[in-house]
């Protein structure tokens, strides 16, 4: 399973006034985590929009373990949790800066056209990422 990992400094406007990241922030790291993935599988969202197709986020499960802090830097890991053919669902976790989970997430996404919001088949369209997505699995 390929496992990617994404350093982020946690900056001052992501926390509240306690100094701990605030919850909805750690969305955005996901996202951060996703991209960095995909790029080192050898892809870019962008070419995939440009073809007019778009990967919503369909669910998202979040479990909150220990806040990360202000100035810390955290490492988001990220992988292909499971992959249909239509569905890919991402795992996820947050690591603090002394190596302790803040977060776990899965996040699900379905490729669908953009004109129409119709799912696709990932295989039929993108052939190499379907091919990408299963190796990554492992």
């Amino acid at each position: 399973m390929h496992i990617s990992e994404t350093k982020i400094t946690v900056r001052y406007a992501e926390t509240d006034q306690m100094g701990v990241v605030y919850h909805a922030n750690y969305l955005v790291w996901l996202e951060v985590g996703r991209t960095q993935l995909v790029s080192e599988l050898g892809f870019r969202y962008a070419s995939m929009e440009e073809e007019g197709i778009l990967s919503p986020v369909v669910d998202v499960h979040i479990s909150y373990h220990k806040p990360a802090k202000y100035g810390e830097q955290v490492t988001v890991r990220t992988w292909v949790d499971a992959y249909d053919g239509i569905r890919v669902t991402y795992g996820y976790e947050v690591i603090d800066g002394q190596g302790q989970c803040s977060v776990k997430a899965k996040t699900q996404h379905v490729c669908v056209k953009k004109d129409s919001f119709r799912p696709i088949i990932l295989k039929k369209h993108f052939p190499d990422w379907d091919q990408a997505y299963r190796r990554a699995l492992g």
